[in-house]
């Protein structure tokens, strides 16, 4: 038996997108991050501006809703995975 038959042919796929609308809690412009609040985000979202989808320039006003699209960084990446504190990261918002 040789190493290549021990290995066995793995691929990995990313998770399906988690989505919710959520509320601004806060939003840092200066420094482009800010905070999103959903019954299905315990604890708060961490968003970078990047992921604000708009034309012209990307910020959130703290009490507007949005939708969007995030990430469970602990389930993905285990038990210490966390943005600047935060479990959950989104990957796309939609003021």
């Amino acid at each position: 038996m040789t190493d290549s038959d021990l290995v066995a042919e793995t691929t990995f796929e990313d998770p399906p997108p988690l989505r919710a609308s959520a509320v601004v809690r806060e939003f840092h412009a200066e420094e482009g991050w800010g905070v999103l609040d959903a019954a299905e985000i315990p604890g708060g979202c961490w968003v970078f501006y990047s992921e604000i989808v708009v034309t012209g320039y990307r910020v959130l006003t703290p009490g507007q809703l949005v939708d969007l699209e995030y990430e469970d960084l602990v389930a993905q990446y285990g038990s210490d995975a966390h943005q600047d504190g935060y479990r959950y990261r989104a990957t796309s918002v939609h003021p």
